[in-house]
């Protein structure tokens, strides 16, 4: 459900976490336990075997409550819930009755929708979608049309933006009225690359409402919940009354207790808003698991839903990609379509095995102030420690560094960048997703991880199972690297201009040299004191009150940034109040930069002070040229929301 440029900040790295196919050392453990069969056979071992993990991680990452469920040949093959629903009145989890935020899960039901109506010939997958909007129109920037199947791959070109959360219920808008005016900027042409996209998927919620003509909220009741006997789960914001005291609270960890939040409500509820149990969700799985089918009733054609579940999308193949809404993955040799769910709170996840006929489900109510756990350690350890014990692999062998590899090591480091927000504030957030890949006799360095190269271009984790593929352009450059795990992520090489530490670096300078100039009045109160005159003393005067006081307006820009950014969850309601306030700032110093401009020609013309003091001068004047193409640079100069 977040934007990736807010994973990142947490996480630093770019995606739903739920993909990221770590392998943490203890659960590799697993794999010794013993001989397994493929899969689980006995419920009650598996309930011990959970049981264990989940005590485990609810002390390692504060997690007050949980959800699970796993399926298996179509039929329920464990559900339990664990720890507190509400932890103040020690109210328990209860799989088939506590709800559950399922965030970004929630996509896998409008995507099942969109198939629906494209097996009945009222949707063309492959059909412009503005033949579908009559509210508004998606603006040609490129000629590529952008249709159902870019958004169902999230490869429609979209920038993908916060503000996807409501403070209330009332605050929600109806979805044609919000998608039209919270329209993202087409940045690239559709099918190019992928880039996670919650309006892409909440577009398609709304071609279901005007294609089906009713209420997205009352299709997918209608023609997902009822023939799955779903009953206790909804998209409903706020919750129907019959749900409500189900629900289960979310919470925040600080300093060693747990802290109740508030209902989360999803502007754009076809990405995000349902809340489900955990026994709900396994009739999902089952009906995915069993190509369309649950019992004796079908949500979707053999055929259709095996066209979703195929790979549509991938940048290699040697790596996973797209399939429709499903995440591709391999892991312990076994073919994986999933989802992961992030709301703040609330974190989850579905994990699909086609071929075995096995799912599981997992959601979280809580997340940890460790920057590390927030987005899921805990459902990725446990989908690893789940198949490393029903599904082990032996050891990997090891990995041979190609003789030739230090020949292309030097164009393969630097520094890659995730670029999702380009046209407004947000893209700020982009100097703080920036990841290095240094390179060492053996390989490369990534998430501190070793990487081995196996072919040109091509590299293997050691130790692990990810792959990372190379992208060049026609001149032998480097362009963009893709992981195996993340398939809606490109990341794409960074300029040294682009590159983070160029940009932190000019921010340093550039705020060294407007501080400096508080040695100004001190030296004009010396100066006063030793009743010291000089000539063109008013003219010199003004010029420093207008560097003095165009600084002043960047160090108070730059203090207002800190406040507004202090708590990078608040821009998932939309732009924070203070900011219009902060970006007046820089607006008013670029006035004042064009009179320290003149007077840094004058000052060297009538030399207002000695060498020194124009050197001074000047610098300050450069700095704040270079602080406007910053400022420019990252959306920040004017009000681009």
């Amino acid at each position: 459900m977040y934007p990736i440029f807010l994973a990142i900040i947490v996480l630093l790295l770019a995606a739903p976490s739920a993909i990221a196919q770590d392998i943490p050392t203890e659960s590799n453990s697993n794999a010794s336990l013993g001989s397994h069969q493929q899969g689980p056979t006995d419920p009650q071992e598996l309930e011990a075997f959970i049981d264990g993990v989940m005590a485990a991680q609810m002390e390692a990452y504060h997690i007050p409550g949980a959800t699970i469920s796993v399926v298996k040949d179509g039929e329920l093959f464990f559900a339990k819930g664990y720890g507190y629903a509400d932890s103040e009145s020690r109210k328990p989890v209860i799989a088939n009755e506590t709800l559950f935020r399922i965030g970004s899960v929630s996509k896998l039901f409008t995507w099942t929708a969109v198939m629906q109506l494209a097996e009945q010939g009222k949707l063309d997958l492959n059909t412009d979608v503005n033949t579908y909007l009559t509210y508004f129109k998606i603006p040609d920037t490129y000629p590529e049309p952008i249709t159902l199947a870019h958004l169902m791959t999230h490869t429609p070109g979209f920038e993908d933006r916060g503000g996807i959360f409501a403070r209330t219920a009332e605050d929600i808008e109806p979805l044609g009225e919000h998608l039209a005016k919270n329209m993202p900027a087409r940045v690239r042409p559709a099918g190019e690359i992928t880039a996670y996209s919650n309006h892409g998927t909440a577009l398609a919620g709304y071609i279901v409402e005007e294609v089906s003509g009713m209420p997205f909220d009352d299709y997918i009741e209608e023609n997902i919940y009822k023939p799955l006997d779903i009953t206790h789960s909804t998209f409903r914001q706020p919750l129907p009354p019959e749900l409500a005291p189900d629900m289960a609270v979310g919470y925040t960890y600080e300093n060693g207790a747990y802290k109740s939040e508030e209902f989360e409500y999803v502007t754009i509820y076809p990405a995000g808003s349902m809340s489900a149990t955990s026994t709900d969700m396994a009739k999902f799985m089952i009906a995915h698991l069993e190509d369309g089918r649950y019992d004796d009733v079908r949500i979707l054609q053999e055929a259709t839903a095996q066209e979703m579940h195929r790979q549509q999308f991938t940048y290699d193949p040697r790596i996973n990609g797209m399939c429709y809404g499903f995440y591709e993955g391999s892991l312990n040799d076994q073919k994986i379509i999933e989802h992961g769910g992030d709301m703040i709170y609330f974190h989850s996840l579905l994990v699909l095995l086609p071929e075995e006929k096995v799912g599981l489900f997992v959601s979280f109510n809580s997340i940890d102030t460790e920057p590390e756990n927030r987005f899921g350690g805990a459902r990725v350890e446990l989908k690893q420690a789940f198949l490393d014990r029903y599904y082990p692999i032996p050891d990997s062998s090891s990995l041979q560094t190609p003789a030739d590899f230090q020949q292309r090591a030097g164009q393969l480091t630097g520094s890659y960048g995730i670029r999702s927000v380009y046209t407004t504030y947000e893209k700020l957030i982009g100097i703080m997703m920036k990841i290095d890949v240094s390179a060492t006799e053996d390989g490369l360095i990534f998430l501190s991880k070793q990487w081995v190269e196996v072919e040109p271009m091509v590299f293997h984790e050691v130790g692990g199972q990810q792959t990372l593929v190379f992208r060049e352009d026609s001149q032998g450059r480097i362009t963009h690297m893709f992981v195996s795990g993340w398939p809606v992520i490109a990341f794409v090489k960074l300029a040294w201009y682009e590159a983070p530490m160029f940009h932190y670096i000019l921010l340093g300078v550039s705020m060294v040299l407007f501080l400096s100039v508080l040695a100004w009045p001190v030296n004009a109160l010396r100066n006063r004191l030793k009743s010291k005159k000089k000539a063109g003393v008013l003219r010199s005067r003004q010029a420093r009150w207008v560097a003095g006081g165009m600084s002043a307006l960047y160090v108070l820009f730059l203090i207002g940034m800190v406040i507004v950014l202090s708590d990078p969850l608040s821009l998932m309601y939309g732009v924070p109040p203070l900011l219009p306030f902060v970006l007046v700032l820089p607006l008013l110093a670029v006035v004042l930069t064009i009179g320290a401009m003149g007077f840094t020609v004058l000052a060297w013309k009538n030399s207002y002070w000695g060498v020194a003091g124009r050197v001074h001068y000047t610098l300050v004047t450069l700095a704040s040229l270079a602080f406007i193409w910053f400022l420019n640079y990252w959306n920040l100069l004017g009000f681009r929301f």
